[in-house]
């Protein structure tokens, strides 16, 4: 995959976070609450509407876990930017880490919580941003060499 196909779709990806992020902060208070409503299902299968988000610290939550989600988007989509076609290598060094430092502890807490199929849904984000950044063309060697010197 050629890196500027790669920015592409890590800013494609990293929209769809934010825009995401900003569905869960606003579904308990808006029109959005059957979609809000919809992905708690969906991660606490079977899909029975037994999740609800009225109580106030549910709401708390998807307020917390909807801002993270937008930070996370607009963290990549600058990093995507400003960073990866000059500089991929550090670009994958920087977003990896922190990809994996979202990933691991959201999906081992949404296990502990009974939420088992939101590690499905993490691992298609987790997919959605790691594709891009692995099967990207490789660095040049002068890009290897001013990356290993950052």
């Amino acid at each position: 995959m050629s890196p500027k196909r790669a920015a592409q779709l890590l800013r494609l990806t990293s929209a769809g976070t934010v825009l995401f992020g900003l569905m869960l902060m606003l579904a308990p208070h808006s029109p959005l609450k059957p979609a809000g409503l919809v992905f708690v299902d969906l991660a606490f299968l079977p899909l029975d509407h037994t999740q609800d988000m009225d109580h106030e610290v549910a709401q708390l939550m998807m307020a917390i876990s909807g801002g993270l989600l937008c930070g996370l988007g607009v963290l990549i989509w600058q990093i995507t930017t400003r960073l990866f076609l000059q500089n991929p290598t550090l670009a994958r060094r920087v977003l990896i880490p922190a990809l994996l430092a979202w990933y691991l502890p959201d999906s081992l807490g949404s296990m502990l919580s009974g939420a088992g199929f939101n590690v499905v849904m993490n691992t298609v984000f987790l997919a959605m941003f790691m594709l891009p950044l692995l099967l990207s063309a490789p660095a040049s060697p002068s890009e290897a060499q001013f990356s290993r010197q950052s």
